[in-house]
């Protein structure tokens, strides 16, 4: 898939999330890689044959204080190629990007990888 297709199944994701949600995300940036570099992959110590479709770099709402401010946007970072690689057509494909989306969305907001798997195996 071309890059701005694959953009516009990001932007969707984002669109899609509820209002509530929306509203409180502020200074970060949704951009989109081919691939998690190598030295990110090692940093977060993933090895093949696991990969990475996303990644929040940032500091989360939960550890912000009246102090934060005047620092440059959060970003997540939603990776093309792991993605388009795993999916097996394009309907997989955008369900991928959405739940990689509210993942690092999650993470945003300020909970860990844990406690998302525990909500999201607690969802009927």
């Amino acid at each position: 898939m071309r890059r701005k297709p694959f953009e516009a199944l990001v932007e969707r994701a984002l669109r899609r999330l509820p209002r509530a949600f929306r509203e409180r995300i502020a200074n970060v940036a949704v951009v989109v890689e081919d691939w998690p570099d190598d030295e990110t992959l090692a940093d977060l110590g993933i090895e093949p044959p696991d990969t990475l479709y996303g990644l929040y770099r940032g500091v989360n709402l939960t550890e912000r204080d009246s102090a934060y401010g005047n620092v440059l946007p959060d970003t997540i970072t939603i990776y093309q190629g792991p993605i388009e690689e795993d999916a097996a057509d394009e309907e997989e494909m955008a369900e991928i990007v959405r739940d990689t989306v509210v993942h690092e969305l999650g993470h945003y907001f300020g909970l860990d990888d844990e406690t998302m798997e525990q909500i999201e195996d607690s969802d009927p």
